[in-house]
């Protein structure tokens, strides 16, 4: 997925003021475990995160956790520099949106990583722990809330950076198939960062990648369904509001969006679905591990 889901913000509205002592004593803080090395002119280098990715993700965006343990230099070093420099810190490294964006989506991915790494092993990022009463809430609280991460030196969440970062300064619903939460159901993990000088190019061929595999966007002819990820339930507002400000409209749907993604012989069948029934594919939380069964 993207990462934390919109289930997961209406399972921390309602905890309201008498739980936030409960929420501070349960944060973890996910600290640097080597010195950072910090640019002092432009670009901010995203190299330690491109090693990680090609060497330890293969081809279907599953993750060799096990062997990224015995080896976490690289993902460690990586962290450290997300810890000390961020477009808020150190503005002047980041002169342009796309190396601001494509920080923040290294750094969301990289800062996954390391969560998971200090739990490792685990079997969902669900079984990172999330006290009672919180889980009663959501049992995603103790993975994507309470785990505090260092960027910038700024202590956050998964959650914040997702939400109060991401979607809400730059307006692009592609994030969504490039910030993965290491679950089954996210999209792929590439195997590359995310590079400011590609970011559009790479952004485009995320969205396609993710609407070309059947678990994410499939057509049931017969039954007059077309079935699409729990990410275009969550995060709807995002897709129609942005294609209806591209294409100025006011009734547009998912299918409008997922159109502009989907390889030519494919556009066909979006058009015949456009009355069909949409069904949302249940969300895989299991770890995006390459030791999965399947």
């Amino acid at each position: 997925m993207s990462g934390a889901p919109a289930i997961l913000r209406r399972a921390l509205a309602p905890l309201g003021f008498a739980l936030l002592g409960v929420l501070g004593a349960a944060c973890t803080a996910i600290r640097p475990t080597t010195e950072a090395t910090v640019p002092a002119a432009p670009p901010f280098s995203h190299a330690d995160l491109d090693r990680v990715l090609e060497r330890f993700v293969d081809e279907r965006g599953r993750v060799d956790y096990a062997g990224l343990q015995r080896d976490p230099s690289d993902v460690e070093r990586y962290y450290a520099a997300l810890a000390v420099v961020s477009p808020d810190s150190d503005p002047a490294l980041f002169p342009t949106r796309d190396e601001r964006l494509a920080y923040w989506i290294n750094a969301y991915n990289g800062a996954v990583l390391t969560v998971v790494l200090r739990y490792y092993p685990i079997r969902s990022v669900t079984d990172v722990p999330t006290p009672f009463p919180l889980s009663l809430a959501s049992d995603k609280i103790g993975f994507f809330y309470l785990q505090r991460i260092t960027l910038g030196g700024d202590t956050t969440s998964l959650y914040t950076v997702e939400n109060s970062v991401v979607r809400a300064r730059f307006d692009e619903p592609r994030v969504h198939f490039a910030l993965n939460c290491a679950s089954g159901g996210c999209p792929r993990l590439p195997r590359r960062a995310f590079s400011p000088a590609e970011l559009d190019r790479q952004l485009d061929d995320e969205a396609r990648r993710f609407f070309a595999e059947e678990r994410n966007l499939r057509f049931d002819h017969d039954a007059r369904v077309v079935h699409l990820s729990s990410i275009l339930d969550w995060y709807a507002d995002d897709f129609t509001g942005w294609y209806e400000q591209q294409h100025p409209r006011s009734d547009a749907t998912l299918l409008d969006y997922v159109a502009l993604y989907v390889a030519p012989e494919r556009r066909g069948e979006i058009d015949r679905a456009r009355r069909y029934e949409v069904r949302f594919v249940p969300y895989d939380w299991a770890l995006n591990a390459q030791a999965r069964a399947d």
